[in-house]
């Protein structure tokens, strides 16, 4: 099942990874470029995410409609997302493909024509109003905003629609010239791929010939959250209250991170969490409930989500905090520790059979350098974890009192009492 992973360093500063899947035809190839959310100034607050729309929109040598064809053509498909740490673009098509694939993306990432330009703002209005338009998105940028505080990493991926609408093509040229350097991109690549052939196309291409640059043009500073936890609450007339709680987690580098990921799927990750189990499935409290981990540079976001209906909102949250305490005392019977154990590596061994999976993993650990392990020694690590493993990070991590919160919902006073039966220290929300 492993495939040894190949690197190599171009003198440009770009770097090219692959894993070779010799069982299939198909290639997923990525660009992992080292800019998101986090890396933006406030005056800057969205054009990553703007950025990557624009490069669908034509460059230098393809009309936007003609990369369209080209890829319909290959039966392939394009794609690419914003995070709070990384662009990519990315894209899967059969091994005889490739270099076609190459060549218009890596246009695409380093030669955009930055066109059409006003009509793209106006469809990210669009998604941002969509975006305000629905509470359940929207509540985790809350619980952002009060987790971190005014560090970049509380604010939402998706940007300021004044930010959107007015920086000017210049303005956004020069983002993209500081951020696409070939030093702060990684080309990631797993299936039928030939390592060697993909480095030839990156060195006939001008754009990864060029002088070495900075690894990454927009570092962040360490993040430190709010002495203090933090509530936020927005009032918007919904038929139910979206609640999240959660605080710092852990970086991606931290090597309890296996650990968290076991105490995860115990606490809510899976349809026999705790819970799910407690809230949906015996009291019929919520359709939707669990919980979740985010991974960072130097830090990172424990949290739980709960939707439910006025009249059960104090019912649920109760549960929640009762799971919360019964946590704390027993993070794990033998049995949930041994299934949790069994559920992640299967889930681990499952993901790494598609070559996108393979392909984001090669591109976005060697991005942040993180090194990438053998899945044996990925299973090892899980099979190492103990309930003294748990019952640290559950002391350090969901102590109710270092707890943020965040709500939408039609009345703030209703969330303030479910919240009493969670965190009571929690301050007013703001």
């Amino acid at each position: 099942m492993d495939h040894k992973h190949r690197l190599t360093e171009l003198e440009s500063g770009v770097r090219i990874v692959t894993e070779a899947m010799p069982s299939v035809r198909s290639v997923s190839l990525g660009f992992w470029i080292g800019t998101g959310s986090r890396y933006e100034a406030d005056e800057q607050a969205g054009l990553s995410h703007l950025l990557e729309h624009l490069l669908f929109k034509g460059s230098e040598r393809y009309a936007s409609v003609q990369i369209d064809q080209i890829f319909d053509a290959m039966g392939a498909e394009l794609n690419a997302g914003t995070g709070k740490e990384t662009t990519s673009v990315y894209a899967r098509v059969i091994d005889e493909h490739v270099p076609d694939a190459f060549e218009v993306m890596s246009d695409m990432v380093f030669a955009p024509a930055l066109r059409e330009i006003d009509s793209e703002r106006e469809v990210i209005l669009e998604e941002i109003a969509m975006y305000e338009d629905d509470p359940q998105e929207k509540v985790f940028d809350l619980l952002g905003e009060a987790t971190f505080g005014d560090d970049p990493l509380g604010r939402a991926i998706i940007g300021r629609a004044e930010v959107i609408s007015g920086t000017p093509v210049d303005g956004i040229a020069g983002f993209h010239r500081d951020r696409y350097r070939p030093g702060n991109v990684v080309i990631s690549a797993s299936g039928a791929v030939d390592h060697d052939e993909l480095v030839r196309l990156a060195r006939r291409r001008p754009a990864l010939a060029a002088a070495p640059a900075p690894r990454r043009s927009g570092a962040a500073s360490a993040c430190a959250p709010p002495a203090r936890p933090r509530r936020r609450f927005e009032r918007k007339d919904t038929e139910q209250y979206h609640v999240c709680l959660g605080g710092a987690g852990l970086s991606r580098h931290d090597p309890r991170r296996f650990a968290l990921r076991v105490l995860d799927t115990i606490f809510g990750g899976t349809s026999s969490s705790r819970l799910f189990q407690e809230v949906r499935e015996q009291r019929g409290l919520a359709y939707a409930v669990y919980s979740f981990t985010g991974a960072y540079q130097d830090t990172g976001q424990v949290g739980l989500y709960v939707g439910t209906r006025a009249d059960n909102l104090v019912a649920a949250l109760a549960v929640v905090g009762t799971e919360l305490q019964r946590l704390r005392e027993s993070p794990a019977t033998p049995d949930e520790l041994a299934r949790a154990k069994e559920n992640l590596k299967g889930r681990v061994v499952l993901a790494l059979e598609s070559t996108g999976a393979r392909m984001s993993r090669l591109g976005s650990e060697t991005l942040a350098g993180v090194p990438l392990m053998a899945l044996d020694e990925v299973v090892q690590r899980i099979d190492a974890v103990t309930v003294e493993d748990l019952r640290a990070l559950t002391d350090e991590l969901w102590d109710p009192d270092r707890l943020s919160a965040a709500g939408i919902g039609p009345e703030s006073d209703r969330f303030d009492l479910a919240l009493g039966g969670v965190a009571p220290a929690l301050p007013s929300p703001v």
